[in-house]
């Protein structure tokens, strides 16, 4: 069995970097129930919040680091780890009638009083890697923790589409006008709860007008001139490497650094 034990936003991990495994969970579940999984590799999987003194034997990593050291299929299901336990902190009590909430399946919740059911939640937003040319389009939000720059994103509001969320965000923080808007992929954003879909745009007219209140910076960027960019985990950073790779640039990709 796979454990998934969770510290805040760090996730334990054993000294060679692995996930802890066994009949039994490694450290004592003190702050939260155990949540059941997905199998995984044949596998079954469980998730909880711990606190510390943990022992030797494990190590807190951050989820985002874990990125770099975990198979791609063990960090998704970390992330899947991480949202539940996010939802499950987040709904205790039926939001019609205040009663208590209690599992009814793996991914939802009945109140026992009312009967009401509920899921787990997503945040969807777009971003977009807009292109001018042999230029792409960098921004700095001003919720960015380290001075790298990334792409313009935003939250899909009530009644709109992705790509009318798209055109919105662009306006509304640069400015500028696009075309030939085209769906690139989808993301999980396990940050807590996230779901990002990303496109690629062409330049169409304006000037870059910044929304002060949302960015720091923002502006053209050619191949040869790119800042540092966020990392290879991330929607933002798959789209820039497949503009340059559109642009035949892919040499330049080794180069960038990560944040």
């Amino acid at each position: 069995m796979f454990w998934f034990v969770f510290c805040g936003e760090d996730l334990l991990l054993t000294n060679e970097f692995t996930l802890p495994r066994g009949e039994t969970p490694p450290v004592e579940a003190r702050a939260c129930s155990v949540i059941r999984l997905p199998e995984l590799e044949g596998e079954e999987c469980r998730t909880f919040c711990a606190a510390p003194p943990f022992p030797e034997t494990l190590k807190p990593l951050n989820l985002r680091k874990c990125f770099r050291v975990l198979p791609a299929a063990h960090y998704a299901m970390a992330g899947k780890a991480r949202e539940l336990l996010y939802w499950d902190a987040n709904s205790k009590y039926c939001g019609v009638c205040g009663g208590p909430m209690r599992f009814h399946t793996d991914i939802s919740k009945r109140c026992e009083h009312c009967g009401k059911e509920v899921w787990p939640p997503l945040a969807i937003a777009s971003i977009v890697a807009v292109s001018r040319g042999d230029k792409i389009l960098l921004v700095q939000s001003r919720n960015f923790r380290a001075d790298f720059m990334g792409l313009v994103a935003g939250f899909v509001e009530t009644g709109e589409s992705l790509e009318e969320c798209v055109r919105r965000e662009v306006r509304e923080e640069v400015g500028i006008e696009i075309t030939n808007l085209r769906y690139f992929g989808s993301q999980t954003w396990p940050y807590p709860c996230g779901l990002m879909a990303g496109f690629h745009a062409d330049y169409a007219g304006g000037e870059i007008k910044l929304q002060c209140s949302e960015l720091r910076k923002g502006g053209w960027y050619g191949p040869d001139e790119l800042p540092r960019l966020p990392g290879k985990m991330s929607l933002a950073r798959l789209l820039i490497d497949d503009w340059l790779r559109q642009i035949g640039r892919e040499d330049v990709e080794a180069s960038i650094v990560d944040f």
